[in-house]
């Protein structure tokens, strides 16, 4: 299947000394992560963007996909930094944020730290319960891409929400909701204060859940969901960049 102009996979190689995963959103393309990545491969790390199974080509072909293949194909990317890189971040933004999770969960403290940008855990809409059952007569909904406040700013997404891959998503959300007190790893949290996408009960349940040592909250003021593309990407860019170098170089978070 052709991908997307623009959804490809991006990679850089940098330092040996750390490198970070960026795990893109649901329905969504790389081509989201792509800046936070240019911005990480200009301070010196090694960078992985993957596109995950089913994005960036069609939605019809994500109907074909569910969580694991999008687990998968992260994990994968993460493996390879751990032969290569000393220290290993992952970040996510949207359900790269519950893929993010997810590997913090599995691969405990041989990840060194975790940012996420609006992750998502549950939703709030009353016919989310139903996505298993219309997943088998209902092949899409409207799309929820482009939520952004920046003016001129696009998403690269589907305009459509796939209905069985979003009945899985939901399926991933309760497995990892379940084994949040597994999650100790520094946190760095950055979530919008309005989002019309992930409700802001997400960020609360995932602050409350995780056993993080530290977790860092910080609210984002002058975004919608796609943060990372939106007026308060350089603060997330730089606060990640903060975040690392303070793991790196004193073993803990400076949490100012």
């Amino acid at each position: 299947m052709p991908v997307l102009a623009g959804a490809e996979p991006f990679a850089h190689t940098g330092s040996t000394e750390a490198g970070v995963l960026l795990c893109h959103g649901f329905t969504g393309t790389p081509a989201s992560m792509r800046p936070w990545g240019a911005h990480l491969a200009e301070a010196g790390y090694t960078v992985r963007g993957p596109r995950l199974p089913g994005h960036g080509t069609t939605w019809q072909e994500m109907n074909r996909t569910n969580w694991t293949d999008w687990y998968g194909c992260v994990r994968a990317e993460l493996l390879e930094l751990f032969d290569t890189c000393a220290s290993v971040f992952v970040c996510g933004q949207s359900m790269g944020g519950t893929l993010t999770l997810k590997l913090a969960q599995e691969f405990g403290d041989r990840i060194a730290g975790l940012v996420l940008v609006n992750p998502s855990v549950t939703t709030l809409r009353w016919d989310a319960r139903l996505l298993p059952v219309l997943g088998r007569v209902l092949p899409s909904v409207p799309g929820v891409a482009g939520d952004i406040k920046k003016p001129g700013a696009v998403e690269l997404a589907y305009t459509r929400v796939p209905v069985r891959a979003a009945a899985s998503l939901s399926r991933l959300w309760s497995l990892v909701r379940a084994d949040l007190g597994k999650v100790t790893q520094p946190l760095l949290l950055l979530h919008s204060v309005v989002d019309h996408v992930v409700e802001p009960v997400n960020a609360r349940i995932v602050a409350e859940g995780v056993r993080s040592d530290p977790l860092i909250d910080v609210e984002l003021t002058d975004s919608y969901h796609v943060a990372t593309l939106d007026n308060d990407a350089p603060l997330i860019f730089d606060r990640s960049v903060d975040f690392f170098r303070s793991i790196a170089h004193t073993g803990q978070v400076d949490p100012r």
